[in-house]
């Protein structure tokens, strides 16, 4: 990355190839100003927005990371402002003709010696909080769950003082659908996994209706490609059996059964375990054209260092791959990894043509504003977060890994989406990198938010936990962000330190991914 720098102005060009940069300064820059390259800007353009270094004809590329993401609509001179009007999307990567594990990185040096405090479950995973999940099989009984989760939080909780919290997972999903459709599976899949996370120590309690159409019993075996989930009936609470008489007594019992577990929970102590343990997620939300030079690039440098360390890292957002995906099909362990990739990539396109929507749905009116013209320049910057490590495999929404190490878990771009799925991966902390701001944040998940740029790491002080503008105006570096990142990913897991979206207890519902029909 090139940064031309003087006190003022300031741009950057990612690649030595960009006929474009993008605007440094806070407020932007006015029609006139003349950087030290000589470059004079012909209008007003935003901070983050896009400025031409060279005339561009009609028609001609324009070129950020190296890459075409779009054709000029019209002559733009240089120092002309390129705002996403001016810029034709490109077609897709054809998925035919991409080469597979032609370029596979060779593993980087072993790290050895980093740890965190983790809570070691039966199954052998680790979880970096102790909570009690109760989980619903149907959304009917979601406003029942969260009048109990009240009542164990102010009577309960207070009894069992090493448990950190109970989480309601709770959705919309489990009638009103068509369950036996073939894509079913994936949020039944995801509903079953999210119960088994390792932060809810191996205890799974489960309440339903008793009418609707994913029975507890059908939640508890999942489908064929995950184990099923062995569970006392006692642990399954079904407010229709008719030993409920009246609300209190359907309350009585969820209570009885949420005590017994946390009675289990409360035996659970943190313990030294290696960094290997981690399964961490890296997301990226209302991203702005900073995110792909200094918030991603940094989270990328982390989870390098964490496959470093033998963990598990998950990259998700399939739109916000997939006009990237040439660039990380080479970088496959081997043809079957890439395979999966494709089928992925395929699937997300077959489900997306079938709404009859195409690639301009993304970005958002905010995306724009942070100076992103279309979905190519977004999923270009948004792969930055996997960094140079090989991709050892390939997850549908809401599956959870055999391998340890760079892990390509396929959902929806939605952040909401996204959490909730990359949590039934079976991450145990997230990474959330924002250039516009979001007070996301995840009940029963640690979630690390990273601004991308100075003014909002100034302006949100107590909801971003970690600056990476400082790389935009060359106060630090990459790697200096990014060893600041795993630090603090250590701390966050051992419960040392705390998210400000825990502080303020900030909980976004969960989303599960439903593409099967709605009856």
């Amino acid at each position: 990355m090139n940064i031309s720098r003087n006190d003022l102005p300031l741009y950057i060009k990612v690649h030595e190839n960009d006929n474009v940069a993008i605007v440094v300064n806070n407020n932007g820059l006015k029609a006139g100003t003349t950087f030290s390259c000589g470059l004079v800007l012909k209008e007003h353009i935003p901070q983050g927005h896009k400025v031409a270094l060279n005339d561009i004809a009609q028609g001609g590329d324009i070129i950020r990371y190296g890459e075409v993401i779009g054709y000029a609509v019209r002559d733009i001179p240089r120092g002309g402002w390129i705002d996403e009007s001016l810029v034709v999307l490109p077609e897709a990567p054809d998925l035919a003709s991409l080469p597979l594990a032609n370029n596979v990185p060779p593993a980087l040096p072993p790290l050895e010696g980093y740890t965190f405090e983790g809570y070691r479950n039966a199954d052998g995973s680790v979880g970096t909080r102790n909570l009690l999940g109760i989980t619903t099989s149907v959304h009917c009984v979601a406003g029942v769950v969260d009048y109990v989760v009240q009542i164990i939080e102010r009577e309960l909780l207070p009894k069992y003082p090493n448990v950190d919290g109970v989480v309601a997972l709770n959705h919309l999903y489990g009638c009103g659908v068509a369950i036996n459709a073939p894509a079913a599976v994936v949020p039944i899949r995801t509903i079953h996994n999210l119960a088994l996370n390792a932060n809810f120590g191996g205890e799974v309690m489960i309440v339903g209706l008793g009418c609707e159409k994913l029975q507890p019993e059908r939640l508890l075996e999942g489908t064929p490609d995950v184990q099923a989930i062995s569970l006392d009936d006692n642990d399954v609470v079904r407010l229709q059996d008719e030993k409920h008489v009246g609300f209190e007594s359907m309350v009585a019992d969820i209570l009885q059964v949420a005590e017994r577990h946390l009675q289990r929970l409360n035996q659970r102590q943190r313990e030294t375990v290696p960094a290997a343990e981690l399964i961490v997620g890296m997301q990226c939300g209302g991203s702005d054209a900073f995110s792909g030079v200094t918030a991603n690039p940094a989270v990328g440098f982390a989870s390098d260092l964490l496959v470093r360390c033998g963990a598990t890292v998950m990259f998700s957002e399939v739109t916000e791959v997939r006009d990237a995906v040439h660039l990380l099909t080479p970088r496959v362990a081997t043809q079957e990894v890439g395979q999966r990739l494709l089928e992925e990539m395929a699937w997300y396109d077959d489900y997306l043509n079938m709404g009859k929507t195409d690639r301009s749905a993304n970005p958002s009116p905010g995306n724009k504003k942070g100076g992103l013209a279309n979905v190519v320049e977004k999923a270009l910057g948004s792969i930055a977060k996997s960094g140079r490590s090989a991709i050892v495999e390939v997850l549908s929404p809401g599956q959870r890994p055999t391998k340890r190490g760079l892990i390509y878990a396929a959902t929806p771009a939605s952040d909401f989406v996204c959490g909730t799925q990359q949590m039934a991966s079976g991450i145990t902390l997230q990474v959330f990198t924002t250039g516009r701001g979001t007070p996301y944040g995840l009940a029963a998940i640690p979630v690390i938010k990273m601004a991308t740029r100075n003014a909002l790491a100034e302006r949100w002080h107590d909801l971003m936990d970690i600056n990476a503008g400082t790389i935009a105006t060359g106060e630090e570096t990459i790697e200096q962000v990014g060893w600041r990142l795993f630090e603090l990913i250590l701390d966050i897991a051992s419960g040392r330190k705390q998210t400000w979206s825990d502080r303020w207890g900030i909980r976004n519902s969960l989303a599960v991914f439903n593409p099967a029909p709605v009856t």
